[in-house]
């Protein structure tokens, strides 16, 4: 945070020389990421029966222990090691705040307030929009979220959209990663085929969303009317200010959006976009909180409905006034076929999409090779620079026990990130890279590390097993067990390619029917 402070300081005195710049900055990224707000009157809603959620002292003194203390105080002032601290004599009081403003679904005010720290998202700021607005808000509302949030994804239903992956039990990364992979790598095995993948970018997600909208859209979910009341308030009549430094912008009030840095907001957001789902059986929309990829499943050359996919898609967002950033939305062409052919681009807005041959997707680049070369070249250096910290370390004495769990922590958590979806498919000298940075290591920590190969197979068996376990989980189903005199046993899916068969779904069924 404070580095993001430093680059906002150094950006100003490089900018404008005019004195004035400092304190004319907050108020126009205050405007800025308030560009959205349709400065309407904040609509009202008729009145329910009281709200039958409730909390006990029990359940607020369990979350105010649990607070980071570490997490910087809101504009209240008050810090998380305050409420850790207190919070048997403190849990009693808020308690019945808490409950109060459930019953009559309405948040104080002094809870809606948020500060925003403008952080920039690159090194270099040439623009407003190269800064992320943080919202530093109140820790005790924080709390509060978090037991509505609890109770908000306790009740939801199974229906939900199964290929949102983000803010639910046993989803992550790696699945939403593996599940896009699995879906290409299948229809790609079939003659005459191949795959476009729509990377979508949206502006400032999260700043979009219609509460009215959203609360429409809970309450379809099965949601308390009384509490969907509740997060129409807590999402209405926010006052916001943006801090850059000393400097403090002039309060702005906004009905539209959910500041990032709430603990209710990235659900909401999740909830808001449950009904983007695909048009036609042979598209899918794979979402990770605000990521979005369209998949388009091509064969002979028919791009009908995947074309008809990103007309419906820019429609829904025009509909739910989510704006799409079309010059950072990418597109990936996966064409094996020998003879090569020209793809038409895509429009979107009147837009010609960039195609590009390699993306960033949730953390991991994949290309349109599907080879992993660029991932671990990327990876690899990325480990190397902090093999340099594990020396410096070493030098300073630190026990070899110390040393190892720096590595694990900083290092091996970098090597082995999402690995069950793209180490399979890894060529020999990918690996050999790979396995070079954990030697090194080795070497300096002088204690035996687990290999990435082991790595690899332990967590594959691992996710396989959680898979298996959840009914709801989207890749369930590819987990088919034979008959019972094969207990234990599961099918095993057929595939004509190398890639197929060193992809995540083929090896953890090799693994589990090899355990048995």
């Amino acid at each position: 945070m404070w580095q993001g402070l430093q680059s906002i300081t150094d950006y100003k005195k490089k900018a404008s020389p005019v004195a004035d710049h400092d304190v004319l900055l907050p108020d126009k990224l205050n405007n800025f990421f308030a560009r959205f707000e349709d400065n309407t009157v904040p609509p009202t809603r008729p009145a329910t029966k009281t709200c039958g959620l409730t909390f006990t002292a029990a359940n607020v003194r369990k979350t105010f222990k649990c607070v980071n203390p570490r997490k910087a105080a809101g504009p209240d002032g008050i810090p998380g090691r305050v409420l850790r601290a207190c919070a048997d004599q403190l849990a009693g009081v808020f308690t019945d705040i808490f409950n109060q403003s459930l019953s009559q679904s309405a948040v104080p005010t002094c809870f809606k307030r948020a500060t925003i720290v403008p952080v920039p998202k690159k090194a270099k700021v040439t623009e407003l929009n190269d800064y992320r607005p943080v919202a530093l808000t109140s820790v005790i509302m924080k709390c509060f979220e978090r037991l509505v949030k609890d109770h908000i994804t306790s009740i939801l239903p199974d229906t939900l959209d199964p290929l949102q992956f983000a803010y639910r039990p046993n989803r992550s990364t790696d699945d939403a990663i593996a599940i896009t992979l699995h879906t290409a790598l299948t229809h790609l095995d079939k003659r005459n085929t191949y795959v476009r993948m729509l990377f979508i970018d949206y502006s400032s997600a999260f700043n979009t969303i219609v509460p009215s909208k959203l609360v429409i859209k809970l309450e379809t979910l099965g949601l308390d009317p009384a509490l969907c009341n509740w997060v129409l308030d807590f999402l209405t009549g926010r006052s916001q200010v943006v801090r850059v430094g000393n400097n403090i912008s002039t309060p702005l009030i906004l009905n539209t959006g959910a500041p990032q840095g709430c603990v209710l907001s990235p659900l909401l957001y999740s909830l808001f976009t449950h009904d983007c789902v695909a048009k036609h059986a042979s598209n899918s929309i794979i979402k990770f909180a605000d990521d979005t990829t369209v998949v388009g499943l091509i064969t002979n050359n028919d791009e009908t409905a995947y074309r008809e996919e990103v007309r419906a898609l820019g429609v829904w967002c025009q509909e739910n006034n989510l704006s799409l950033n079309v010059s950072k939305t990418k597109e990936m062409i996966v064409d094996f076929r020998k003879q090569e052919r020209e793809h038409p681009p895509i429009h979107i807005e009147g837009t010609v999409v960039e195609k590009v041959e390699s993306f960033k997707f949730l953390g991991v680049h994949i290309t349109d090779k599907l080879n992993w070369s660029t991932h671990t070249d990327s990876v690899v250096k990325k480990a190397q620079q902090r093999l340099f910290n594990l020396r410096r370390l070493k030098k300073f004495g630190l026990s070899p026990k110390s040393l190892t769990n720096f590595y694990r922590c900083t290092i091996e958590s970098i090597l082995s990130g999402c690995i069950t979806a793209w180490y399979g498919n890894c060529s020999a000298l990918n690996r050999k890279a790979l396995q070079r940075v954990v030697r090194t290591a080795q070497r300096i920590t002088g204690g035996k590390l687990p290999a990435l190969q082991d790595t690899y197979t332990t967590r594959c068996h691992r996710k396989a097993k959680k898979i298996i376990k959840d009914n709801n989980h989207p890749s369930h189903c590819l987990f088919t067990p034979l008959s019972s005199r094969r207990r234990g046993q599961y099918r095993c899916i057929k595939a004509g390619t190398e890639r197929l068969k060193n992809s995540f779904y083929l090896k953890a069924i090799r693994l589990l029917n090899s355990h048995h």
